[in-house]
């Protein structure tokens, strides 16, 4: 295995630790199979498991907000010439699944549920050995269901809205730089927002809030900045920078905006740092270890996003032969606390502390 192909062994990795990125962040939007040489398939699955729990400030618990879920992507590569190739990747992009238990009077049933597939087609063309550009369109799947209950949501509790399945495309655009010698990379993508338009319905007991509507949603803009190099022999040094535009994913229904004056949720733009080192033991055996950090937000978030920053861990194992590169990798996760708000003006509703989540990768690669 080469210093260049070692490099490529461990795109795989970073997206597990991205599963509790800010807001509803979850495949991280790698394009790793774009850089991989020749011809070359790959199907990855990862499975996470969080712990997310806290009190409300009357003693209620909330119980484990968040339940585990699977995460599954896929990507092929093709070389049209030695400037050209091609490349398709399907992810779920964005996802939450939160549930608040009953014991909590605050804001016990108060749910949350958000679904996305996408489907991204790339072209790479290199201009010569060390610059390439790269772009295509992705097309985005989405719906979600949100309801809000509990004493902490006063005249809006009982109201539930659904956002019904949506359609629609954004481009990508990247630029690349490379030196083989040295297995070095820096890649730039950007992501640009989707514009959802949900058929919405709202229904609460308060008779304002009844209605269907159309609302509008923009899944972010995002930037994505990938390093590697090799810093000795068989060693690959490799990070990323990843900025989520959060503050313009705004979910404003009619009926709620009007009589609240507000909508469901509102985000800060998220930071996300990734770190590592793998270093390739013998031609089939290679090991990856990464450190990520996401900063904390304001002192405040919103039920329907109970984390609030993280710092995560990844060790891996990758073993190859004839072709075949099976990937297995596992993340632990420390999430930051968070102080849960209702109303205007916000008003803390619970805390939310001392959790963690854990996640199991397996990645299978093929070239040929």
């Amino acid at each position: 295995m080469t210093l260049r192909t070692l490099l490529l062994c461990s795109a795989a990795l970073v997206t597990a630790p991205h599963a509790f990125g800010g807001g509803i962040d979850r495949s991280g939007q790698g394009l790793g199979a774009l850089f991989q040489p020749g011809r070359y398939m790959e199907l990855s699955t990862s499975k996470v498991k969080p712990n997310v729990q806290g009190l409300d400030i009357v003693g209620g618990a909330t119980g484990d907000v968040v339940g585990d879920y699977p995460l599954t992507s896929f990507s092929v590569k093709m070389d049209w010439d030695e400037q050209l190739s091609f490349a398709m990747v399907a992810d779920q992009p964005y996802g939450a699944h939160i549930w608040y238990g009953d014991q909590s009077t605050l804001l016990g049933g108060t749910s949350v549920d958000v679904s996305s597939h996408a489907i991204l087609g790339l072209a790479r063309y290199r201009w010569n050995d060390a610059l390439s550009v790269h772009g295509g369109l992705r097309v985005q799947r989405s719906h979600s269901v949100v309801r809000l209950e509990g004493l902490a949501y006063g005249p809006v509790n009982g109201y539930a809205a659904r956002f019904d399945e949506d359609t629609h495309t954004s481009p990508v655009l990247g630029v690349a730089y490379e030196r083989s010698d040295i297995a070095l990379r820096i890649a730039a993508t950007y992501h640009d927002a989707t514009k959802h338009r949900f058929s919405t319905e709202e229904s609460a007991p308060l008779a304002p809030l009844n209605g269907t509507s159309t609302t509008t949603v923009r899944t972010p803009r995002a930037v994505n900045l990938d390093v590697q190099t090799g810093i000795a022999p068989g060693t690959l040094l490799f990070g990323q920078l990843r900025w989520v535009n959060w503050s313009e994913f705004r979910v404003d229904p009619e009926r709620f905006f009007g009589v609240v004056g507000e909508g469901l949720i509102e985000l800060q733009d998220t930071r996300t740092y990734m770190l590592g080192i793998a270093r390739q033991f013998s031609d089939r055996w290679t090991g990856v270890v990464s450190l990520q950090y996401e900063g904390k937000g304001t002192v405040l978030s919103s039920p329907l996003s109970p984390i609030n920053g993280r710092k995560g861990l990844t060790l891996a194992a990758v073993h190859t032969w004839d072709g075949v590169r099976i990937t297995t990798g596992l993340s632990y996760l420390r999430l930051g606390d968070a102080l849960l708000e209702t109303g205007t003006p916000d008003v803390q509703r619970a805390t939310m502390q001392d959790n963690e989540a854990v996640g199991l990768g397996l990645s299978v690669g093929w070239a040929w």
